[in-house]
C-alpha cells in the first residue's frame, strides 16, 4: 500500500463517528429479522442498530406498512448490543426521539410561562390522565377550584392546562386546569351577562338547590330564582317542585354585572294567576280558601294559587271580635262567599259570615254611629277604605 492509498485508509477510519448511548443518529432501513425488528445501517458510523417494533410506536404485525426498506429514520440511541465497534449493533428507537422532541417542547413553554391543551385519556385513582404527546397527569384538586363529584365527566374532553411540574428523565409532568378553568369560566360568564338582558325569558338549567332558592346555569353563568319567585303557590322548599338537572325557562329580573349577580324568575314566565279570575270567579260564588295573613282590619285568604281576597272584619262572623285573631289563625281552611270581583285591580271582597246562619236574637244595626272614625292604612291592600270597612258605611246611611 503506497502512502496515499494509505492516508486514504486513515482518513476514512477516522471519519467514522462513535456511536454513543442517547445520541441523535440516521438510520437506513436495510431488511427486517424474524422478530418484526427493523435492521437500520447508522448513517457514518459504518454500523448496524435495531429498531423493534414498540420503538416505532407500532404492532408487530404492522410493523412492515409502517417503513419499507431504504426508507431514511431519525433515532435515538437507547443502548449498545455487543462489545466491538466492527461487529457491535445497537438498539435504537424512533418513538423516544419523538417523545424527546416534546419534552423540549413543553420545557420551552414551562419556561415561559404558556399552557398546553391535551385531551383526557383515562380518569384514574386521584385525577386525570392526559396526552400531551407524553404522558401527564392532573391531580383531582388541580381540575378545578369547584369540588368534582364525577371526573368521568372529563374523559375525552380537550383541557387548557397549565404547567406545573416537568421533569423528563423521571417522565414526570404535572398538570393544573383549575386556573384554566377560571379563566374559561369568567369569560363565559362575562359572555353571557352582556347578552342577558331584564325583562327577556332564557331558558336555562337547574345547577344546584339551597333553602332559599335555585341557581339556573344560563350557559357559562348561573342566576338566582329567590324561593318566593318560583311558583305563584307557597313553596316551602325548592327542592320540593325542582331538580337538579331540570329545565326550565326563567325571567331575567336584573342583571347586576359589577357584582356579578342575575335575578330570576320562574313564576313569572307562567301565566299571571289573576288573568283568569274573570273567567273562574263571579259575585255569589262560594269558595274554599286558606287564610294567608292576618291585619288589624282582616284576614287575607287564598282562593287560587296567588289570588287572595280580603275578608273584612265586618264579615268574619255575626259575633262582635276585637280582631280576627279572635277566631282565625294562618293556615286555617275556610269557606268563603265573593262580594266583589274586580281582576284589574287585583281585588276581591269576600265573606265569612255570609255563609254562617244569623243569629236568632242578633239586632239590627242602628242607623247612626257615634263610634269614632278609625283610620286603617290602605298600605298593601289593594282595597280602598270603602272597602274595608264594607257594610258599615251602608248600615251608617
Amino acid at each position: 500500500m503506497n502512502e496515499s492509498e494509505n492516508k486514504d485508509l486513515l482518513e476514512a477510519l477516522n471519519s467514522v463517528k462513535e456511536v454513543n448511548v442517547g445520541d441523535v443518529v440516521k438510520g437506513e432501513v436495510l431488511a427486517f429479522d424474524e422478530n418484526k425488528q427493523v435492521i437500520v445501517g447508522i448513517e457514518g458510523t459504518g454500523v448496524e442498530g435495531v429498531v423493534p417494533a414498540r420503538e416505532l410506536g407500532v404492532k408487530a404485525d404492522e410493523i412492515e406498512d409502517k417503513v419499507k426498506t431504504g426508507d431514511m429514520l431519525d433515532l435515538v440511541v437507547i443502548s449498545k448490543i455487543g462489545s466491538d465497534k466492527e461487529g457491535g449493533s445497537f438498539l435504537l428507537s424512533q418513538r423516544r426521539l419523538q417523545a424527546r422532541k416534546v419534552w423540549d417542547e413543553i420545557e420551552k413553554k414551562f419556561e415561559n410561562g404558556e399552557t398546553i391543551t391535551a385531551p383526557v385519556t383515562q380518569v384514574v385513582k386521584g385525577g386525570l390522565v392526559v396526552d400531551a404527546g407524553v404522558r401527564g397527569f392532573i391531580p383531582a384538586s388541580m381540575i378545578s377550584d369547584r369540588y368534582v363529584e364525577d371526573l368521568n365527566q372529563y374523559k375525552g374532553q380537550e383541557l387548557t392546562l397549565k404547567i406545573v411540574e416537568i421533569e423528563p428523565s423521571e417522565n414526570r409532568l404535572i398538570l393544573s386546569h383549575k386556573e384554566a378553568a377560571k379563566e374559561e369560566r369568567e369569560a363565559k360568564r362575562k359572555e353571557a351577562m352582556d347578552k342577558l338582558t331584564a325583562g327577556e325569558i332564557v331558558e336555562g338549567k337547574v345547577a344546584r338547590l339551597t333553602n332559599f332558592g335555585a341557581f339556573i346555569d344560563l350557559g357559562g353563568v348561573d342566576g338566582l330564582v329567590h324561593v318566593s319567585e318560583i311558583s305563584y303557590d307557597h313553596v316551602n322548599k325548592p327542592s320540593d317542585v325542582l331538580k337538579v338537572g331540570q329545565d326550565v325557562k326563567v325571567k331575567v329580573l336584573d342583571v347586576d354585572e359589577e357584582h356579578g349577580r342575575i335575578s330570576l324568575s320562574i313564576k313569572q314566565t307562567l301565566p299571571q294567576p289573576w288573568d283568569e279570575v274573570g273567567e273562574k270567579i263571579a259575585e255569589g260564588d262560594v269558595l274554599e280558601g286558606k287564610v294567608k295573613r292576618l291585619t288589624s282590619f282582616g284576614a287575607f285568604v287564598e282562593v287560587m294559587p296567588g289570588v287572595e281576597g280580603l275578608v273584612h272584619i265586618s264579615q268574619i262572623s255575626h259575633k262582635h271580635i276585637a280582631t280576627p285573631n279572635d277566631v282565625l289563625e294562618p293556615g286555617q281552611d275556610v269557606r268563603v262567599k265573593v262580594l266583589s270581583v274586580d281582576p284589574a285591580a287585583h281585588r276581591l271582597a269576600l265573606s265569612i259570615k255570609a255563609l254562617q246562619e244569623k243569629p236568632a236574637a242578633e239586632k239590627k244595626a242602628p242607623k247612626k254611629s257615634s263610634a269614632k272614625k278609625v283610620e286603617i292604612p290602605e298600605e298593601e291592600t289593594g282595597f280602598t277604605l270603602g272597602d274595608i270597612i264594607g257594610d258599615e258605611l251602608k248600615n251608617q246611611k
